[in-house]
């Protein structure tokens, strides 16, 4: 218990961490033997994690563990691009910063391809032109056709990897904590992840994902962190600087925390006692030196010396610069003057059309202005360089009338300076802020966002179904992802669910263990469980090289944690050509015959595009 004389309020300091390069491990050898191991890839939107599915200890946890960005120098086109931990510090305005993601989906496959690179070659990879392991692969909920496509035409043709699966990264954390807890298969609940760019209802009956049920909310850790800047640069305008994103962050995952009740948290602030015992003092970087605080009148004079030295010199160097303009425009006047008196009229007029010049008159008058101007910069040289020359009995130069020296009077040393505590002035006091950022995700109105929040959209992804099926999923209502780790979440979720099911009604609410990792381990089970069959054939959940030449490329091989394959064949009609009026009546026939053909396949609008997602009435 803290004295009354003590400083109730804690002071944190920034971490402010330094990521170093990752190692490049050699590749294991219980990896090749007796088949080559799957490599398990995390793609995540905030961080990427790959390491082996092997049944040794030694890669039960992920090898690698970056951030999922590449970084290029500004205006340099041809310059090296750095990933991940080869990146010492994110925020320099040096570095030009991409990602594989736009949202939660992969777009741009450039970037991916050197995620890619740096995880092969950090695994310890070194084949030449193909990678012989198997890869699981972690994608998006309700993931785009065309991003699948992208990615396994990556994968097969320019690694030529020889299977590849596919699953959803929240479903891999649902059923490796399922198997956990003992619950038999098949599972049947409700997944609340939240990400960093985006959070997903997904319903989950039977052990298959509902998909035609999943709703996205566009809100997650980067808006959170981007509004507790936004509201601490806003407070202290004076350290805009100092309040960068990465500290954000940081504030955000050290820091905050979830309210249970968030109005009646507020409250709680309005007491000094509580703010003062609540409050974390964010302690900034900063110099013990005042500027200009204890400082001599021989350092003053040595100073203004000094600055008096560097002017001089720069306004000799333009005095120079300008005297060579000069005499070099008129060297070339004279030049043209010269055509006129050697009788050259068609040459000097012709010159004088290029100088923009009506008549002789008017290339004297130039040339005289240039004469005397020459001159007085030749005179102002000489009389800077005879200056400089003299210096005063203390080693000062001589001041120039442009620059006077300066009158104000010295302060007495004994003048009693204001004490200012420079300690205190960098100091952040992040009070509401604590709670107010985490609680974005429940109300995205704070940050101006028209959308549901999650648990709104979880009861509107609940009304969907009949009274028993409701039961079933709120039994196993399940909490993953990286923005779930706040403080407080699980009570919050509970409350909300309270409120909003019938009276006496039951439900239970879990979170992950691991919410950050536990898509990994999911990824790394399910690949242990599924072992690839010998002979040729592919085991179910395994996409092989001839299934994606013989498919095509967003085809999917379904498995518990994986998305729903819907084909999207688009039938294009055949073009009428004017021959025979029979003709056009049966090509009008055909494509209407295509048309209806294809309308049926069309109607689960989710998997093509992610915007369909979106939690909408």
């Amino acid at each position: 218990m803290a004295s009354k004389g003590d400083p109730v309020s804690q002071i944190f300091s920034f971490q402010d961490p330094k990521y170093s390069p990752d190692p490049i491990f050699e590749l294991p050898a219980p990896c090749l033997t007796p088949t080559p191991a799957p490599i398990v890839i995390d793609n995540g939107s905030f961080q990427t994690r790959a390491g082996w599915a092997a049944p040794a200890a030694d890669f039960d946890s992920p090898r690698l563990l970056f951030r999922s960005v590449a970084a290029r120098s500004r205006g340099a086109s041809r310059s090296e691009t750095q990933i991940g931990n080869d990146i010492p510090n994110l925020e320099p305005l040096r570095w030009l910063l991409k990602s594989q993601f736009d949202r939660n989906v992969v777009v741009n496959f450039e970037i991916q391809e050197l995620i890619f690179d740096y995880v092969f070659t950090h695994l310890g990879i070194t084949s030449e032109g193909s990678v012989a392991h198997p890869v699981v692969l972690t994608e998006a909920p309700c993931n785009p056709l065309h991003c699948r496509q992208m990615m396994s035409e990556l994968l097969f043709e320019c690694y030529r990897v020889p299977y590849v699966s596919y699953g959803v990264d929240s479903l891999y954390s649902f059923y490796h904590n399922n198997v956990q807890r003992n619950l038999q298969p098949p599972h049947t609940g409700i997944i609340l992840s939240s990400g960093y760019h985006c959070s997903h209802i997904l319903p989950v009956i039977n052990g298959r994902l509902d998909a035609a049920n999943c709703k996205r909310v566009n809100v997650a850790g980067s808006q959170a962190a981007s509004y507790l800047q936004r509201l601490l640069q806003l407070k202290y305008p004076g350290h805009l600087a100092a309040i960068t994103l990465s500290r954000a962050e940081e504030l955000l995952h050290e820091h905050s925390y979830t309210a249970v009740d968030y109005h009646e948290e507020l409250e709680k602030w309005r007491s000094p006692e509580f703010y003062e015992q609540e409050v974390h003092r964010m302690q900034l970087p900063f110099s013990g030196k005042v500027p200009g605080g204890c400082v001599s009148v021989e350092e003053r004079q040595e100073r203004r010396a000094q600055q008096l030295r560097r002017l001089q010199e720069i306004n000799a160097r333009r005095r120079e610069e300008k005297l060579l303009q000069d005499q070099e425009r008129l060297d070339r006047l004279m030049a043209v003057q010269e055509l006129l008196e050697d009788g050259l009229l068609d040459q000097f007029h012709k010159s004088l059309v290029e100088l923009n010049m009506d008549s002789a008159e008017e290339l004297q008058s130039y040339i005289n202005k240039l004469q005397q101007a020459v001159e007085q910069g030749r005179q102002k040289l000489l009389h800077s360089d005879g200056a400089e020359g003299k210096m005063e009995g203390d080693g000062v130069p001589l001041m120039d009338a442009d620059f006077p020296e300066d009158t104000l009077p010295e302060k007495p040393a004994n003048v009693v300076q204001p004490v200012f505590n420079l300690a205190e002035y960098h100091q952040l006091f992040v009070g509401t802020e604590r709670l107010r950022c985490p609680e974005v995700l429940f109300q995205p109105s704070l940050t101006g966002e028209d959308q549901m929040g999650l648990m709104e959209t979880l009861q509107y992804v609940l009304a969907r179904y009949t009274p028993e099926q409701q039961e079933a999923l709120v039994s196993n209502v399940f909490l993953t992802g990286g923005n779930m780790q706040y403080p407080g979440m699980k009570q919050r979720v509970e409350r909300e669910l309270l409120a909003m099911r019938p009276f006496q009604s039951h439900f239970k609410v879990t979170l992950a263990s691991r919410p950050a990792l536990d898509s990994w381990y999911g990824a790394r089970t399910w690949a242990l469980e599924h072992p690839l069959a010998g002979g040729g054939a592919t085991a179910d959940g395994w996409i092989s090289k001839q299934d994606y030449e013989e498919k095509g490329g967003d085809y999917l091989s379904e498995h518990w944690a994986s998305n729903v394959f819907i084909p999207m064949k688009i039938t294009k009609p055949a073009p009428a050509r004017p021959t025979e009026p029979s003709v056009p009546s049966l090509t009008s026939s055909v494509a209407s015959t295509a048309v209806t053909t294809v309308t049926p396949a069309l109607t689960p609008s989710f998997s093509s595009h992610p915007d369909a997602l979106t939690a909408s009435l």
